[in-house]
């Protein structure tokens, strides 16, 4: 069964879920807690938090940390990403790279960019990343692209 991205009840354990991936989330040099929820095509939801390193540009992003370990338990597709920050008094989106990350899995995300107090802004991730660069950019048969 498909999972609808749309779906309240679906919107609102996504978003709990990020919440509470932020509570694991190892930042101990930017204080910076991240996390983040994928709802996948057949309707698991995968986790991930950010990990900060010593060697800054070593560090992973929650939402990369999620893709990451989707794509280990064999997701592929995906619908949603709710996302959250400690930062309260307004919504804060991915960084550059996991945008660029996300689009590997196709530009249809709905995304919940989410406040710590649960409430949150939907938008997608097009919208995040117009004019993306993407797998259908390095087919050299145009008719191949999807």
């Amino acid at each position: 069964m498909a999972a609808k991205a749309n779906d309240q009840s679906r919107v609102k354990e996504l978003v709990a879920k990020c919440l509470e991936a932020r509570k694991m989330a190892y930042a101990p040099y930017s204080q910076f807690p991240v996390g983040a929820a994928i709802l996948t095509a057949d309707g698991a939801i995968i986790t991930g938090c950010n990990v900060e390193n010593a060697s800054y540009g070593l560090t992973v992003c929650a939402e990369r940390t999620a893709v990451q370990r989707a794509v280990v338990e064999g997701h592929r597709a995906f619908t949603a990403l709710a996302v959250t920050c400690d930062v309260k008094d307004h919504f804060v989106g991915p960084c550059g790279a996991c945008r660029q990350v996300l689009m590997e899995f196709g530009a249809h995300w709905v995304v919940y960019l989410t406040k710590p107090d649960g409430s949150y802004r939907e938008t997608s991730l097009a919208e995040l990343l117009p004019l993306p660069f993407s797998p259908h950019h390095l087919v050299k048969d145009p008719h191949l692209c999807v």
